[in-house]
């Protein structure tokens, strides 16, 4: 429960339809299981009590007093068991029969849940037996326990605020406007869905949407257990599709007869995250009642994925759409840019690295959007003391083939000039021998866009500016920033992508040997040909920076849950021990806020993901903000 992760499990265990005995005895057998594993919040089908395919026999009193006998003996067996459990079962109150869930924990019966929208369609017609619930909540007696009946009902774990779970029972999903999204907006960040859904041609499919899209509308965890085997086959066949999502992602699931079980943790500490940056999802919480309950606040062992590379699809079929996407919107943005400037063109600096190459090739995109000549893209090569022969003769073949036109200008003049004019020694391989050649070659790019009626194209990425990897006034301006919005590691894919439907062999070997290209900003002098500066040996991983930038942006984790979720994501990879992944996590945070000023005076560029840094549209930061509760909290964990 560290870090508001929750185990949760929708289970279905066999029954047979009118034996509560047997039927209570599997579920006592399935929570004391679950409780052994870890499980925090266990999920039972709709009626697994009795079966849900009782028919008239509902209405039978020896079956609702076998069902409440079961009830008894489930508060009884969860005095011991640390865990909220919610079971099905049929409940007479003031003359009328109720379908409902029981929300059990340590003994007590926290409430009862009524279900709402009865279906009476097709094979179903349970409105012959059963009253809808309804919003007003009231006390009852039922099991020798005064509690709470209704469906306004919420129930908050005391030891994690987080927690908080709402209640809806099969049909409520599927109905227009599904309790749940009350639920949500009264602060259920966990609804739990009671279900005693049968199988026919498609429906799993329907389900497993309608699951997946309304924990993403309502921005909660959902928990679906469906009735399976040992329900009566004489009209209809249930297969246990038990599903739980997280903000439409589909977490786990038990495939139709398949297991029975599904079984993950919820990030609830995620949910709230959502909802406070979220400022369409308004709380209201008029008619509900709290229901607050304890659980032993333990470490909760992580078997859910953790996606080390967030910024990047891991099915190849989706990467390759995102990547035409981007790339189009890349393209969109600034071909709009410079249609609505009347630029003539648009001038780009090409290093032989990623993301000069990349920008090239969305200049090109643009210009073909456009309908113009791709000559109208000036690429222009500024070699100095760093450039290697490889990035250069890259830079050209990568020009020639994209049938832009290419222009090389040798700066080290220039620099040198400025040096004399500073008292630089240009022996002194400082900051400013290495920021002076960034600073010159942004100069010349302005001023050939000047001489050429066009705008520079910016190169730097969503990654450099996050560490504040630019040259104040040099790489880090531009008049339209193309890969402003795009992180490193997504970049790579971008580039590899065009490589894979380049036009010739020779553009596709060129783009792979400039993915196969050591990182580099190279301003200090080659060692022997070689590239003698490289990025991620000077600010670390940009994978993991990425990673601790997604989780920073999209959901303002601490620095002590974010390496939390490194060490998971990045498990078994040899080369990051929780040393080096509490270094670069120090590193971030470091170079994060320190470089937030560069940050405050961007050029315009498309927004691409959800996680941008554009001070003029989702990271609005002070430039001199202090670092200092970020590294003590880093400073007390254990690393």
């Amino acid at each position: 429960m560290k870090h508001g992760f929750l185990k949760a499990a929708a289970l279905t265990p066999a029954l047979r339809v009118a034996d509560c005995v047997y039927n209570t005895q599997q579920v006592i057998d399935a929570l004391r299981a679950a409780a052994q594993r870890g499980v925090k919040l266990a999920v039972f089908p709709e009626f697994c009590l009795t079966g849900y395919t009782c028919g008239d026999l509902f209405f039978q009193r020896t079956l609702q007093k076998g069902a409440l006998e079961g009830l008894s003996q489930v508060l009884k067996a969860s005095e011991s068991l640390d865990l909220v459990a919610l079971v099905g079962l049929p409940v007479l109150l003031q003359g009328k029969l109720y379908n409902c869930a029981a929300v059990v924990c340590g003994g007590k019966l926290l409430g009862l849940v009524p279900k709402t929208y009865l279906p009476n369609y097709g094979e179903f017609y349970e409105k012959r037996q059963f009253t809808p619930g309804d919003c007003e909540v009231r006390q009852v007696t039922v099991c020798g326990q005064e509690t709470l009946f209704g469906t306004s009902l919420l129930f908050r774990c005391r030891q994690m605020e987080s927690f908080v779970l709402g209640v809806e029972l099969c049909e409520d999903l599927w109905s227009a406007l599904p309790p749940s999204t009350f639920h949500a907006l009264a602060g259920a960040t966990v609804i739990a869905n009671l279900s005693a859904s049968d199988e026919t041609v498609g429906k799993a499919e329907y389900r497993r949407a309608l699951v997946e899209n309304q924990s993403a509308r309502l921005l909660c965890g959902y928990i679906y257990a469906s009735a399976g085997h040992g329900e009566s086959t004489q009209d209809m066949v249930f297969a246990g599709h038990d599903l739980i999502a997280e903000n439409g992602i589909m977490l786990a699931e038990a495939g139709p007869f398949g297991s029975g079980l599904a079984e993950t943790e919820l990030d609830c500490q995620r949910m709230e995250s959502e909802r406070a940056r979220n400022t369409s999802f308004e709380p209201s919480g008029e008619g509900y009642e709290t229901v607050e309950f304890d659980l032993c606040c333990t470490e909760t062992t992580l078997t859910r994925w953790v996606d080390p590379a967030p910024f990047v699809p891991g099915n190849l079929h989706r990467r390759a759409q995102r990547c035409e996407l981007i790339l189009k919107m890349q393209a969109d943005g600034l071909a709009r840019r410079l249609e609505h400037t009347h630029a003539k063109t648009a001038v780009i600096g090409i290093s032989g690295g990623l993301d000069s190459c990349l920008a090239l090739l969305v200049a090109v995109r643009a210009m073909q959007q456009l309908g113009r000549s791709t000559k109208d893209v000036l690429a222009v090569t500024m070699p100095c003391f760093g450039t290697t022969h490889r990035t250069r003769t890259n830079a050209e073949i990568l020009c020639d083939e994209l049938d832009v036109s290419f222009q090389e200008v040798q700066i080290a003049h220039t620099v040198r000039s400025h040096f004399a004019d500073i008292g630089q020694d240009e022996n002194t391989l400082d900051v400013t021998f290495e920021n002076g050649q960034a600073r010159v070659r942004t100069l010349e790019l302005m001023d050939l866009a000047n001489r050429t009626g066009g705008l520079v194209v910016g190169t730097g990425d969503l990654s450099e500016l996050a560490l504040g990897w630019a040259t104040y006034n040099g790489d880090h301006m531009s008049m339209y920033g193309v890969n402003a919005g795009v992180p490193k590691t997504l970049v790579r894919h971008l580039v590899r992508y065009e490589a894979d439907s380049a036009h010739s062999e020779k553009l596709r070997e060129v783009l792979l040997d400039i993915l196969d290209t050591p990182v580099s900003p190279e301003l200090l002098p080659a060692r022997n040909g070689e590239i003698a500066q490289k990025t991620e040996d000077l600010v670390g991983p940009y994978e993991l920076h990425d990673f601790y930038l997604y989780q920073v942006l999209r959901f303002g984790f601490g620095p002590e849950k974010i390496f939390r979720l490194a060490k998971a994501a990045f498990a078994g990879r040899e080369e990051y021990p929780d040393e080096v992944l509490y270094k670069w996590l120090r590193n971030f945070y470091w170079r994060f806020f320190a470089q937030q000023f560069k940050r405050s005076c961007l050029p315009d560029g498309p927004k691409i993901g959800s996680a941008t840094l554009s001070p003029r549209g989702d990271w609005r930061m002070p430039s001199d903000a202090c670092a200092a509760l970020w590294l003590a909290e880093l400073e007390q964990m254990p690393h």
